[in-house]
């Protein structure tokens, strides 16, 4: 699986000499995969938990592919691997060409800021966009419910 990651980058052995150094590399999108970027907050009220645990299995029965934690500002953010190709029409962020993530080596938690909330398992496995609609209307849902 790390092989298939590191070949987003232009210089695949830069990227797992990133991740022998740092614990992350930073990779390109746009070309191998690209990610949705959402807050927090919204994965936690669509989940009802901000338990790692909690979260992480939700997200996998959810979403099937590989979502990064990233809890460096604030509450923190997930970025969901979707094709480059997929269509996304929510209001959350879409990353793509000309922009770099940082991507944990599969396997190995070495970065407690920057971890997989949900592991790649296979090659190529990545998020149907669509699942993450349907996670993300259950938080408006709920939330609509509850005023």
């Amino acid at each position: 699986m790390a092989r298939w990651l590191a070949q987003a980058h232009p210089v695949p052995r830069q990227a797992e000499a990133e991740w022998a150094n740092h614990g992350v590399a930073l990779l390109p999108l746009g070309a191998r995969f690209d990610a949705i970027r959402v807050p927090a907050r919204r994965v936690h009220a669509a989940v009802g938990s901000d338990e790692p645990d909690t979260v992480g299995a939700a997200l996998r029965d959810w979403l099937h592919g590989p979502v990064v934690r990233d809890v460096r500002t604030g509450s923190g953010l997930y970025y969901v691997l979707i094709a480059p190709d997929a269509t996304w029409d929510g209001p959350e962020n879409r990353l793509g060409q000309g922009i770099h993530l940082a991507v944990p080596r599969p396997g190995r938690q070495v970065s407690p800021v920057t971890y997989w909330a949900v592991e790649p398992q296979r090659r190529g496995s990545l998020c149907d966009p669509a699942h993450l609609t349907a996670l993300l209307s259950t938080a408006e849902t709920l939330k609509a419910t509850e005023s």
